[in-house]
């Protein structure tokens, strides 16, 4: 089977499990959760694409997914408060009056516009200015990281604004749709599956491109691609903007699934939650993001409902395992196998053909 049709394949069979098993077979609490995981996903496929294909190792996307998530859930407060209303928490923790700098978010088109730009352009700034001076590695690693811790810790002491530690909850509609309607959270649902999977093939399409492959060659031989007369630094600033624009949808749709979006959802730790599932899954795959990003968050769910404090000792050693044993994921497991059925049987060795004797016939 070729790897496009493998590819696609896959996607088909992820479309009939998420628009019609799933759904069939799930509660709406589960449907729900699932909803979540795919939100998470989303980062993951994001991921995949700056690390897995372009080497960077992005610690820092809890920062977009905040800048989307916070980004809807102004929307949502200022829309629950009415024209010219003022959201809750502003009564209660600031002196009544809506900033300016948030009334543009009453607007749904700017609000959609702001959440697919604005983590983009931010990307885009902090790219240029990191991989232009050569920054890489542990350096543009701790670096991403660094930025994450900075903006929860901002995010908590702008409480007036941003709810504090808090965050911004208490969501009573969704573009005009009550959020409290189980039939309106499963169209919610049904919008995350499309848009994960709408993500995944985006990316498929970049990975087989051109500069796809520009992409591959600047992580493995970045000097030889600058001495052909390409900038790396661009090629790199690209695909850090895809990814940071797909972290910041996946906020955006977590907020009115979830309910809530709050600074320990955007800090250090989410951050590096992000990275281990794309890492389990198999970073330099398509596929594997997605799945090891649900596949742990699905874990993390469900013991921390039977052990509440065992998981992170889990994570943990699964992460260190994959990481000593599996460096590629456990796509790696699939690849062996792949390689294996391909492998063609050894050739049966002719046997010496037997020696006639020699001599004149008497």
């Amino acid at each position: 089977m070729s790897p496009r049709i493998r590819v696609w394949g896959g996607l088909v069979i992820a479309a009939v499990v998420l628009f019609g098993v799933a759904p069939a077979l799930l509660s709406d609490f589960r449907l729900n959760l699932l909803a979540k995981f795919c939100c998470l996903a989303m980062v993951a496929v994001g991921i995949g694409l700056a690390w897995g294909r372009g080497g960077m190792l992005v610690l820092g996307q809890g920062v977009f997914f905040g800048l989307g998530g916070y980004l809807m859930a102004m929307h949502l407060k200022l829309s629950d408060a009415g024209p010219g209303g003022v959201p809750d928490f502003m009564l209660l923790y600031g002196d009544g009056t809506v900033p300016g700098w948030w009334e543009p978010f009453r607007d749904p088109v700017v609000t959609i516009l702001a959440i697919l730009v604005l983590p983009a352009f931010v990307a885009t700034l902090l790219g240029l200015a990191v991989f232009k001076r050569r920054v890489r590695g542990a350096y543009f690693a701790i670096l991403s990281q660094a930025l994450a811790a900075a903006f929860a810790i901002l995010l908590v002491g702008q409480q007036k604004v941003t709810g504090g530690t808090n965050g911004l909850n208490g969501f009573q509609s969704f573009f005009g749709f009550t959020l409290a309607d189980p039939v309106n959270k499963r169209m919610l649902y049904f919008i995350a599956a499309g848009v994960l999977l709408a993500m995944v093939a985006i990316v498929r399409l970049v990975m087989n491109s051109r500069y796809g492959e520009l992409l591959v060659a600047v992580r493995d031989q970045e000097n030889r691609v600058r001495f052909l007369g390409y900038d790396p630094a661009l090629v790199k600033v690209v695909a850090y903007a895809i990814a940071a624009c797909f972290a910041a949808i996946g906020g955006a749709l977590f907020t009115p699934i979830v309910g809530i979006i709050s600074p320990a959802d955007v800090g250090v730790v989410p951050s590096i939650g992000f990275l281990v599932g794309v890492a389990i899954g198999g970073r330099a795959t398509l596929l594997g993001p997605v799945l090891g990003a649900i596949g742990v968050s699905w874990a993390e769910t469900s013991l921390s409902e039977s052990f509440p404090s065992f998981w992170i000792y889990f994570q943990g050693a699964l992460f260190i395992l994959v990481v000593a044993f599996l460096p590629n994921g456990l796509a790696t497991i699939g690849r062996l196998f792949r390689r294996r059925a391909k492998e063609p049987e050894p050739a049966p060795v002719p046997e010496p053909a037997a020696l006639e004797p020699t001599g004149t016939p008497s």
